[in-house]
C-alpha cells in the first residue's frame, strides 16, 4: 500500500546520527568499553555531578507531569541572559528549537537562507513544511554573509546562520555579525544558532542576547548538549521579543523538555566551574589534534567548536578504517564533503587513540 504523502516529506532523508557505542560493538565484536566515540561533539566529561544529583533529587516526583511553562528553568536562563521570562523558549534540545520557528514562520511556497556545509537540520526544517531552500555557497568553508544578504527574497521568511558552524567549525565575529543582523529586513527572522559559543575563547565571546533587544526580528538559539553535557537529555532555547516568542509557544508541544532535564539544565547553568573545565579541556584537547593532522600532512579548517573538520582523502576508507580501531568519528559525505571526516575532542587519552588510529588509516608514523 502507498500511503498519500507530500513529494516535499518524500524527498527528505533522515538525519544521520553519530554511530552510538553499543552498535560498533555489536557489528564488530569490540568491547565497548574499548570504544573511543568522537562523533557527535559531545562534552567527553559527561555530565556535571552537579546536574546529576539535581536529576536524582527530581526523580522522587516523576509520576507528575513536568512543569509545561518550566517557570524555574526560565527564571535561571532569565538571570544568566537578563532577558524576561516571556522572551524565552524551551526545547528539546536546539534541534527542537529550530524546528519550531520553521513551523511557527514558514509554509509552503516560501523559503529560508542558510549556507552551504551548515547544520543538517536547517535543511530538514524547511522541508518539513514545504518551504523551499536556498543554499548559498561557502567563501573559505566559511558562511558568506554578503551573499546570505543578497540572496533573501520577497518570499523569505528565514535566515539560519550558525556561529560558530558545524561542521566547519568556522566563526564569525560580533562585528560582521551586527553588520549583518542590522542589514536584514525586519520581516524576516535571523535565527543565530550559538550551540558552540562557550568553546570559543574569551576574547571572541560576545554578548547576543543583548541584540535580542534591539532586533524584533532575531531568534537567538543556545544548547546544554555541548560544553554543559547534557546531550542525553535533550534540552536547548531560543531567546526572542515577545511577539515571535508567542507565535513559538503556539507550536511548542506541551511538556517538551521533562523534569528530569530541566532540574539537570538548571545546576549545569550554574556550574561554572564545571563550564570552565570543560572549555580548558577542549582548548588543549583542539590544539593537539589539529597539531597531530598537520603532523600527518592532513588538511584541516581550523575550528572554534569542539570538533574538527579535517581532509582523509578517501573518507569512506578511512572512516572504516577508524571504526576497526575502535573509533568513531563523522562521515559527512551527505554534506557534499566526501573526502573529510567530523572529529569531536575527546580527553587526552582519547585524542592520542584518534591520531593513532588515523595515523594508521593513512599509512603515515604517528604524531
Amino acid at each position: 500500500m502507498k500511503f498519500h504523502s507530500p513529494d516535499y516529506v518524500r524527498s527528505m532523508a533522515p538525519y544521520q546520527a553519530g554511530k552510538p557505542v553499543s552498535e560498533l560493538a555489536r557489528e564488530y565484536g569490540l568491547l565497548e568499553s574499548d570504544i573511543v566515540k568522537l562523533a557527535s561533539n559531545e562534552n567527553p566529561l559527561g555530565m556535571p555531578e552537579s546536574a546529576r544529583q539535581a536529576m536524582m533529587a527530581a526523580a522522587g516526583d516523576l509520576g507528575r507531569y513536568p512543569d509545561a511553562n518550566g517557570f524555574e528553568l526560565k527564571a535561571a536562563i532569565s538571570a544568566r541572559y537578563k532577558l524576561p521570562a516571556d522572551w524565552i523558549t524551551l526545547g528539546n534540545g536546539s534541534n527542537d528549537v529550530l524546528e519550531i520557528a520553521a513551523h511557527a514562520f514558514m509554509q509552503p511556497g516560501e523559503s529560508a537562507v542558510y549556507s552551504q556545509y551548515s547544520f543538517a537540520v536547517y535543511a530538514l526544517a524547511t522541508k518539513a513544511v514545504g518551504a523551499r531552500a536556498i543554499v548559498v555557497p561557502v567563501r573559505e568553508y566559511a558562511h558568506d554573509l554578503e551573499a546570505m544578504l543578497a540572496a533573501i527574497t520577497d518570499d523569505t521568511r528565514i535566515v539560519f546562520v550558525a556561529n560558530p558552524n558545524n561542521p566547519t567549525g568556522t566563526f564569525h565575529p560580533a562585528d560582521r555579525i551586527a553588520d549583518f543582523l542590522k542589514r536584514v529586513p525586519e520581516r524576516v527572522v535571523v535565527v543565530l544558532d550559538e550551540a558552540y559559543n562557550e568553546y570559543l575563547e574569551p576574547g571572541l565571546r560576545f554578548d547576543s542576547s543583548r541584540w535580542v533587544h534591539e532586533h524584533p526580528n532575531l531568534l537567538v538559539v543556545r544548547t546544554l548538549s555541548k560544553v554543559y553535557g547534557l546531550a542525553g537529555l535533550r534540552v536547548g532555547f531560543g531567546l526572542a521579543q515577545a511577539e515571535l516568542t508567542d507565535l513559538m509557544n503556539r507550536i511548542r508541544q506541551p511538556f517538551n523538555v521533562n523534569s528530569i532535564a530541566q532540574a539537570a539544565a538548571i545546576a549545569s547553568l550554574a556550574d561554572d566551574a564545571f563550564v570552565e573545565r570543560s572549555y580548558q579541556i577542549n582548548r588543549e584537547g583542539l590544539a593537539r589534534v589539529q597539531s597531530g593532522f598537520a603532523k600527518l600532512g592532513l588538511t584541516y579548517i581550523p575550528s572554534f567548536g569542539n570538533f574538527v573538520l579535517v581532509n582523509v582523502g578517501d573518507g569512506a576508507a578511512v572512516y572504516e578504517s577508524l571504526l576497526r580501531s575502535g573509533v568513531i568519528v563523522r562521515p559527512v559525505a551527505n554534506y557534499g564533503l566526501p573526502q573529510w571526516l567530523r572529529i569531536s575532542v575527546g580527553l587526552p587519552e582519547e585524542n592520542e587513540r584518534l591520531l593513532a588510529a588515523l595515523a594508521k588509516a593513512v599509512g603515515r608514523p604517528a604524531p
